[in-house]
């Protein structure tokens, strides 16, 4: 770290000013993490508004068109991190823009795949080109090697506290 404090090392030292020699390494990369999610999400957000699209509806036409282009529901939900109630809300507004149609299967209509539509594949590119530039913006000033080592300890740290995708 350069020498300047940065806003978490002001709450951190308030809390060794409370709580002297208490390790604070967790709650330092905890709060910076968050304050990093909070900054990435609000940019990205800001950039999709005029779009009229919002950071779940990019997550879940890109898995449709990932897995080539049709998914269960309780996939989507599994992805999305939402209940399945969630998930069927998020899914009526995208069918409602024609993005994506509900199919349910014929042997038993219990049963529901989500499948990308045309409309909803030309969104996709539209949103992705968005973020990519809010991405180059956000990361653009960063040395390249520093991200390189962001990406790397990530994934280590994802990787413990997730697992490994089931790919």
């Amino acid at each position: 770290m350069n020498g300047a404090p940065d806003r978490v090392q002001w709450i951190l030292n308030h809390i060794l000013s409370m709580e002297p020699g208490r390790d604070l390494t967790a709650k330092s990369v905890g709060l910076r993490l968050r304050r990093a999610a909070h900054y990435i999400d609000t940019e990205t957000r800001r950039r999709l508004a005029p779009l009229g699209m919002e950071l779940w509806e990019v997550e879940i036409l890109a898995e449709l068109v990932r897995i080539d282009g049709m998914a269960s529901m309780s996939h989507l939900g599994d992805l999305a991190q939402l209940t399945s109630g969630a998930i069927t809300n998020r899914i009526a507004k995208l069918e409602a823009g024609g993005f994506v149609e509900r199919l349910h299967d014929a042997e038993d209509r219990r049963h529901v795949r989500v499948r990308v539509t045309e409309e909803g594949r030309a969104r996709l590119q539209a949103v992705v080109a968005a973020n990519n530039e809010a991405e180059r913006d956000i990361f653009g000033t960063l040395d390249s090697a520093l991200l390189k080592r962001l990406s790397r300890d990530l994934h280590a740290f994802l990787l413990a506290t997730e697992g490994p995708a089931g790919i």
